[in-house]
């Protein structure tokens, strides 16, 4: 502004982009031990919040006074915390069921994700006062049409009776819900995509199961799954290829060393045992041995190789019969572990003597 009150005309101000330049490859290292340093700084600060800044004793949550305090010296660290639970308190389940006013969580387990109600199977009024004959014959007609109602049309009825397959595979194979509900996700979508027509719902069914297991690597074999399947293994394998084809799932190739904490612990042998077992196998991975070989069979050799290096009494068929696989792939693969392990030492000794 002049000094007669005039404005002047501001010359327009050219807005350049940020560019974020990087001069030489120290500063790339310098970025990456700053953002080192942070992480152990953000790791240090989370340790310290759980240590008594008094004596350094651990800290714990009195969740009735609303306190955090240090177990060992006692010194109250915060006191007036929000509780995040309910406001009433129970004693026993019977209670905590009477109290509670929500459902549980909604669930893939389920055609309906488990947000419809159902009819009781208690013939008991609100007051808990048992029903007559008749009322009881009544309730029961109300629980077949209730029942009839909750699946609309022919794809619920399927999605119902495959995830009811589902639930009970998955209880006897001992899978965890996580993984259950994978193979829910997976069979609903073959369900979307209209894959089920020419194909059975059992069949489909176990084929999620085993897609989902071994998406997340779980040592499961098919001949696990064939076991507690309604379907026989030639129609569960068509369906499980085909199924993958169509979906396009990423499964990985399964690692033969996921089997072995399961086969060394039905043998019952020694950690030594099994970390060698290991050890051979990451050799053998290492060359490509693991290509095109069956995982059950190569971790199966690993274990008996590992047994006749550390002097254990394993014999050909009891590792058979515990892996499943025939005493020939075992000896076929004991021979070609054996001779990679040879190699091995061969080389170190040779290192050695230069």
């Amino acid at each position: 502004m002049l000094p007669g009150g005039c404005l002047t005309a501001q010359p327009p101000q050219t807005v350049t982009p940020v560019q974020e330049t990087i001069a030489n490859p120290t500063d790339v290292t310098a970025y990456r031990d700053t953002d080192q340093t942070s992480t152990t700084t953000e790791t240090a600060t989370e340790d310290e919040r759980h240590v008594c800044p008094e004596c350094g004793g651990r800290l714990v949550d009195d969740t009735e006074h609303g306190e955090t305090v240090c177990r060992d010296c006692g010194l109250v660290v915060e006191e007036n915390e929000i509780d995040h639970g309910p406001e009433w308190r129970a004693f026993d389940s019977q209670e905590r069921n009477e109290k509670k006013r929500t459902g549980a969580p909604t669930t893939k387990l389920m055609h309906d994700k488990g947000l419809s109600s159902q009819i009781g199977w208690q013939d008991k009024d609100a007051y808990g006062n048992s029903l007559s004959s008749r009322q009881r014959q009544k309730m029961q007609r109300l629980r077949t049409w209730d029942e009839r109602f909750r699946t609309r049309d022919s794809k619920e009825r399927t999605l119902k009776q495959a995830l009811a397959e589902i639930e009970r595979m998955g209880s006897a194979l001992g899978l965890s819900k996580s993984l259950r509900e994978t193979a829910s996700v997976i069979f609903r979508r073959a369900l979307a995509e209209d894959m089920l027509p020419g194909r059975s719902i059992e069949g489909i069914a176990t084929a999620a199961v085993y897609a989902a297991i071994r998406q997340t690597n779980k040592p499961v074999t098919i001949g696990d799954v064939t076991t507690v399947s309604r379907v026989d293994e030639m129609e569960f394998k068509r369906a499980y290829r085909y199924i993958v084809r169509e979906l396009d799932l990423e499964i990985a190739p399964p690692d033969p060393e996921d089997y072995i904490a399961k086969q060394a612990s039905a043998l019952d042998v020694s950690d030594e045992l099994e970390g060698r077992s290991h050890e051979i196998l990451r050799r053998a991975k290492e060359k490509g041995l693991h290509s095109g070989k069956n995982p059950v069979g190569l971790a199966a050799a690993a274990l008996y190789s590992a047994g006749r290096l550390t002097n254990e009494q394993l014999t050909q068929a009891t590792v058979s019969d515990i892996a499943g696989v025939s005493t020939v792939t075992i000896r076929n693969r004991y021979q070609e572990l054996m001779e990679a392990e040879e190699e091995r030492q061969a080389q170190t000794q040779e290192g050695t003597a230069d």
